[in-house]
């Protein structure tokens, strides 16, 4: 297996241009590719999360084509897709593999959908289980419940549906992206709310309602708390951008109107705030020693990205952080004065993939930290609780993992274990957060380190640019 040894970084500074957002640029593609009109999309990630969405699209019948500086020209089908038959392969990325799904259920045709083995693992049953009974036609190719996908044509109408929210979130950001395509208004809900329609929209709710049905209306039940919930503004946000407004009762009522996609004509997609707390976090860990600032250029304040808000979880350790509009600076607070970060007890459900940063700062604590209301790691690129439980007591930790938390003790001394060799699951976001471990004065072996090419290709070089060991 090829791996990389991180010499011990003795400091970090200087400033870090993020790469453009997985979750923005999958779903600005998607949207474009629905969309009336031609999309110039400015900034979008190049990695392999992207690269199988463009590939479907083309697939699909999109004839998107390259522009200069890395953009993207997307003409629009302008509604569903016309290629009717297509097999495609869509990697570990969910951000392709949900949506897609929803959207060719309501294209009428023949598509097969696969991916690497570990998608095929990932849990897809909710969302199959909503289409179908909207009246899609979706079969298991493998165990049921999961990809691999065969979706057949079906005419697709208002019809009773339950879709689960506490497993993705990317159940409802699919239902909602597809939910335009169908010929009536639909009316995606969750929360607590029972509620009765009529004019032929559809429902989708979250809470444990009793589903109430009028004049042929459709309500829609999802089970469950739902999880994530920034990466569902972000769908809302980009939906509309595209000229669909989804009307919203907090978030216990989504009104999705049946409207054709319009395209923007031009979009720039964000820094990736995930990829950004890398970077800000070591200023902030190299900030206990004199190090820091480190500055990441891409978001801010204006961000539509819910993972902007680990600036607080650093702020909570001790952190300095400053913010832009779209900038964003980590480095010495009332922490250096100890040398070490607070310890940290937080609910991290709203920054799921940031709070795998927090897990490897929290060997920098001054006590046990813990990260509460994390289960959705569990159904990610891997099971990422128990992962990142294995590889923290390499480097000495005591750790405790649940269903949902994470409990994280640093090693005694607060000495990290030299030469740990981490192993990362095809796991870009493990190989990305172990890399902090440098920052401890030990070396670290990351294998597999090409898994970062899922997200963000450059990160180890990126990494070195504001390295000084």
């Amino acid at each position: 297996m090829k791996f990389l040894d991180l010499a011990p970084i003795a400091r970090v500074a200087g400033t870090v241009s993020l790469p453009g957002s997985k979750s923005i640029t999958n779903r600005v593609l998607l949207l474009a590719a629905l969309a009336e009109g031609t999309t110039l999309v400015r900034d979008p990630l190049q990695a392999d999360d992207t690269d199988v969405m463009l590939d479907a699209l083309r697939r699909l019948g999109v004839a998107w084509t390259a522009q200069a500086g890395g953009a993207v020209s997307v003409p629009g089908a302008g509604g569903p897709f016309t290629v009717r038959q297509a097999d495609l392969f869509l990697g570990n990325a969910g951000t392709a593999f949900r949506p897609l799904t929803a959207v060719l259920a309501l294209c009428g045709g023949e598509y097969r959908l696969s991916g690497v083995p570990r998608m095929h693992e990932r849990p897809i049953g909710d969302l199959v289980d909503a289409l179908a009974a909207m009246g899609a036609s979706i079969d298991y190719l493998g165990e049921e419940g999961y990809p691999p996908l065969a979706v057949h044509p079906a005419v697709v109408r208002a019809d009773t549906v339950e879709v689960r929210g506490d497993v993705s979130s990317q159940f409802l950001t699919a239902l909602l992206m597809a939910l335009p395509l169908r010929g009536a208004d639909t009316r995606v809900r969750a929360g607590g709310n029972t509620l009765v329609r009529a004019g032929g929209n559809t429902l989708v709710r979250a809470g444990g309602n009793t589903l109430v049905r009028a004049g042929g209306n459709t309500l829609v039940r999802v089970r469950g708390e739902l999880i994530s919930k920034p990466y569902v503004e972000i769908t809302l946000n980009l939906m509309r951008r595209f000229g669909v407004d989804v009307g919203r009762d907090g978030w216990r009522e989504f009104a999705v109107p049946a409207r054709r996609y319009a395209s923007p004509e031009e979009i720039r997609v964000e820094g990736d705030a995930s990829s950004a707390s890398y970077f800000l976090a070591a200023g902030a860990i190299s900030g206990l020693t004199g190090g820091g600032p480190v500055r990441v250029k891409g978001v801010g304040r204006s961000s539509i990205q819910g993972d902007v808000r680990f600036v607080e979880v650093l702020e909570r350790m001790g952190a300095g952080v400053a913010m832009g509009e779209d900038w964003i600076e980590a480095g010495p607070g009332a922490a250096a004065a100890s040398g070490k970060l607070r310890a940290l007890d937080a609910d991290l459900n709203h920054i799921p993939d940031a709070a795998m940063t927090a897990a490897v700062a929290a060997l920098y604590a001054d006590g046990t930290s813990t990260l509460r209301n994390i289960a959705s790691w569990r159904v990610k690129e891997t099971d990422r609780i128990a992962a990142m439980a294995t590889e923290l007591r390499k480097l000495g930790a005591a750790v405790e993992e649940g269903a949902e938390f994470l409990r994280i003790t640093p090693p005694q001394g607060s000495r990290l274990a030299d030469g740990a060799s981490i192993d990362t699951y095809d796991d870009h976001r493990m190989a990305m957060c172990f890399s902090l471990a440098a920052l401890g004065g030990v070396t670290v072996r990351i294998n597999d380190p090409d898994c970062v090419a899922k997200t963000f290709p450059e990160y180890f070089d990126v990494l070195a640019s504001i390295s000084r060991t």
